[in-house]
């Protein structure tokens, strides 16, 4: 069971593109539910599976006549200003109480936050309030690294109790592993799927403030060298120097990506195989004091609020990352 609000709890798993925009606030009213359904916030369980499908049961209304008489779906609508998609799912009855819908892993889901509601005939959809969340096939997640994309459904409960659905599609993926902090350095381990590494293989640095700005480290294992070119499982240490030196007092923000050879496209290094929807506020590292050409700053990783691995540098007085 999930909590009824805020983010969810780190799970054993997590021992250890472009400048993101902000998430889109949830909107604090809830759609008043069809008398059918009673007069309480109907809930949904969900399970989720390794291959990045879901399904939901929901607690049937009372009376309610069989699958073919009626139209019922549990819907999903992606958040954010201007969002018009909307994924449909047949609702049918699994057993006397309970009503089922599935999401299968092939059926495609934009990246984004997708509010999960009820309609029973021609109504309003009404949303729907998280019941027990089956989440245990998304610890330690290690999809097929041969498939060229690496889709992640996430079900959570929102800040305002309701059930919401985070989702990422990437084309390949650099999934963020263990991070280590030394002095002046970030290091930081990467797993890749959908593309292998070559020995010229690279992680940059990307300023949002200015884009000409890119800082390199190579990303090849020592060992994958040694046998002749890297493969999937990479390595590379940032030195907060090369950040520092180009600060110019305010702050700054890096966004990681990684090259798997000099002729392919970047790919951005984040963390979203396991079960947390916002590692944001969840997981944080400490900065690290730097001295810089405009005074002293400090600088440190943090997630995104797109599970994206970036770094910050800033004033030792600071201001939040995003």
């Amino acid at each position: 069971m999930t909590a009824d609000s805020g983010p969810p709890a780190p799970t054993a798993a997590d021992r250890s593109a472009e400048p993101q925009s902000r998430t889109e606030k949830e909107p604090i009213a809830v759609t008043v539910l069809p008398v059918t359904l009673g007069t309480g916030t109907p809930d949904a369980d969900c399970i989720a599976d390794s291959a990045g499908g879901l399904t939901f049961d929901i607690t049937a209304p009372a009376g309610a006549p069989a699958p073919e008489g009626w139209d019922a779906a549990l819907v999903l609508r992606r958040r954010g200003d201007g969002a018009a998609d909307e994924v449909r799912l047949p609702l049918v009855h699994a057993n006397d109480s309970r009503l089922r819908a599935v999401l299968p892993s092939t059926v495609p889901l934009p990246e984004g936050r997708w509010d999960a509601s009820v309609a029973l005939g021609g109504g309003e959809p009404a949303r729907l309030a998280p019941g027990i969340l089956d989440l245990r096939s998304l610890v330690d997640r290690r999809p097929d690294p041969d498939r060229p994309s690496v889709a992640v459904r996430v079900p959570y409960a929102t800040k305002h109790g309701n059930l919401s659905v985070r989702s990422w599609h990437r084309t390949p993926h650099a999934e963020a592993g263990e991070i280590l902090l030394s002095d002046g350095a970030l290091t930081v381990q990467v797993r890749l799927y959908g593309v292998t590494a070559g020995r010229d293989a690279t992680a940059e640095a990307r300023c949002r403030r200015d884009p000409s700005l890119v800082r390199t480290a190579d990303a090849c294992a020592e060992s994958a060298v040694r046998g002749g070119g890297c493969d999937r499982h990479l390595a590379f240490t940032l030195p907060y120097k090369e950040l520092s030196e180009v600060w110019e007092g305010g702050a700054d923000r890096w966004d990681l990506w990684l090259r798997p050879t000099a002729g392919a496209e970047p790919v951005r290094i984040a963390r979203i195989l396991d079960d947390v929807p916002d590692r944001k506020h969840i997981f944080t590292y400490p900065a690290q004091p730097v001295t810089a050409p405009q005074g002293p700053a400090e600088v440190g990783p943090y997630y995104t609020a797109d599970n994206n691995l970036s770094v910050r540098i800033g004033p030792v007085d600071g201001s939040a990352a995003a």
